[in-house]
């Protein structure tokens, strides 16, 4: 069953996957595993058992485009030249917990948007969206809330 949750601004270190939209669910999964190889390069990771997603649905520039496979940390320090840093602001979300396959986020987001809808919020679809990761080195049994950037329906 959907919550809503409003989290504070993260700090994330990673990855950036940028590919056909086709493509992300193969390419995420080999970004995720590479990040878990490397997390210990990562200086100040909050929670190295712990990945987030971050992506933008209705980016209005290139630099929004694509997924980030990333790790919490506390501060920025020595990013690894070939990661990347991303501020996620303080938001409201809407989570959903999903376990089960990789492919079947799909349906579990449509889920997510219909209760979004019936229970009164608004998708803010040009903001960041999460989904934070338990577990994710198998993509036929993922462990992942995924996190609905929301408002209050005006």
């Amino acid at each position: 069953m959907p919550e809503v949750k409003q989290l504070p601004g993260l700090k994330l270190v990673g990855f950036r996957v940028l590919c056909p939209g086709d493509q992300y669910v193969i390419e995420i999964p080999k970004a995720s595993k590479w990040l878990s190889e490397r997390t210990g390069e990562i200086a100040n990771v909050v929670n190295p058992g712990f990945q987030y997603g971050a992506f933008v649905v209705e980016h209005s520039s290139n630099e929004q485009d694509g997924y980030w496979v990333c790790v919490e940390v506390s501060e920025y320090e020595g990013i690894p030249e070939d990661m990347v840093g991303l501020t996620i602001p303080g938001q409201m979300y809407a989570v959903l917990r999903h376990r089960g396959a990789n492919g079947e986020i799909r349906q579990a987001y449509t889920e997510l948007h219909q209760w979004i809808e019936a229970n009164g919020y608004l998708r803010l679809t040009e903001k960041w969206h999460l989904e934070a990761f338990h577990k994710w080195s198998d993509p036929a049994n993922i462990d992942v809330e995924l996190m609905d950037t929301v408002a209050f329906e005006v």
